[in-house]
């Protein structure tokens, strides 16, 4: 079977750029896993924060992937987006807001006092000086927005493959033979999504890797006791050492901000980051832990500037890079597979210079 495109990875960097080519291109996902998602998507706590990843140029992908989420791209049937707000607190030894001046108005923390703060945040405890409000910081229904991105490849004519590991391919004249779990395929070009496992992936078509690192992150599920925290704010010391969320009445989603570099696997939460999350959620508010509900860990994967990866090998025509897209691949994913849409049409680019993403910053000349 031959195909115009074939993307190795069916998580949200593949499913959402399916999603963008599939209404007038032939697109196969394919994806190792028998489910997709499996992975980094389908353990992500996300949100979506205007602030997060300051001095990061995928923080325009961020802005503008939110009238995207908001008009519920692509053709999701429920809100995408659900409002929670986020309270980033302060102490006497950090309260600075890097990178305030980056934002339009409309996306700008404001600063509050004490008194304040613990009106969002009851409990808080005595070295927290205020806090700076981010209003529009939301949820992201991670799972109804894959879902629609897998549904828009479909409904496009694309087709996705579960249980489809590539194992090598080679570039044949203007294509690709690709071979897979069970057989063999032919694109005119192969789009590395794999996330975590993309360097890998690279070397099995002969595509020099770039040096990306999975990093492991945790979470846990707490219950506590306290009761109405479904609708809390998302909480976290200025992104230095802990976040924490509203899960149900009596539980929250804590994280300890861990990025442990590993081997790309099926991650597993390690005792000690459990340990860490509890120590710095008990030491931010004062509500008793009861019991560890759930824990779990996922991998974030970043190139070795931590910037996002979008473009076609510098070396090794037809083979496009979309990849290293650390802890902000969902809440990027509208914008950014809408760029690479773009670049893979050489179509003019509408979103955000590309030059920033391009995997040539990579490439030493021979």
């Amino acid at each position: 079977m031959t195909y115009d495109v074939i993307i190795v990875g069916g998580g949200i960097a593949g499913a959402s750029l399916g999603a963008q080519l599939a209404a007038d291109m032939k697109v196969l996902i394919i994806e190792a896993e028998d489910l997709c998602g499996r992975h980094s998507t389908g353990r992500s706590a996300a949100f979506w924060q205007a602030s997060l990843g300051g001095g990061n140029p995928a923080v325009g992908l961020s802005l503008l992937s939110k009238p995207m989420f908001d008009a519920g791209w692509p053709g999701a049937e429920t809100p995408l987006l659900k409002p929670r707000g986020a309270l980033h607190l302060t102490s006497a030894r950090r309260h600075g807001f890097d990178h305030l001046d980056e934002l339009a108005p409309e996306y700008r923390p404001t600063r509050v006092d004490r008194a304040k703060a613990e009106q969002h945040l009851p409990g808080l405890r005595e070295q927290w000086t205020g806090a700076w409000w981010e209003p529009t910081c939301a949820d992201i229904d991670v799972a109804a927005f894959h879902s629609a991105c897998l549904t828009a490849v479909r409904r496009g004519g694309g087709e996705v493959l579960n249980g489809a590991e590539l194992l090598a391919a080679r570039k044949l004249g203007d294509g690709w033979r690709v071979e897979i779990t069970g057989g063999a395929l032919s694109c005119g070009l192969l789009v590395n999504a794999a996330g975590a496992w993309a360097d890998e992936v690279a070397r099995r078509a002969e595509v020099a890797p770039i040096g990306l690192q999975p990093r492991r992150r945790t979470v846990v599920q707490l219950r506590v006791g306290r009761r109405g925290l479904k609708a809390i704010p998302f909480v976290t010391d200025l992104h230095q050492s802990f976040y924490f969320k509203g899960e149900a009445d009596n539980s929250v989603w804590v994280c300890p901000l861990d990025e442990t570099p590993v081997d790309p696997c099926d991650a597993a939460p390690e005792e000690l980051d459990v340990a860490v999350a509890i120590e710095r959620f008990q030491g931010a508010v004062d509500w008793p832990v009861e019991a560890v509900e759930r824990k779990w860990a996922g991998l974030r994967t970043f190139a070795p500037d931590r910037v996002m990866v979008f473009g076609a090998d510098p070396e090794q025509d037809g083979f496009f890079w979309c990849a290293g897209q650390g802890g902000m691949g969902i809440q990027t994913a509208p914008a950014a597979s809408l760029l690479c849409a773009e670049l893979i049409r050489g179509e003019p680019e509408t979103v955000v210079d590309a030059l920033p993403f391009s995997p040539a910053r990579f490439h030493q000349p021979r």
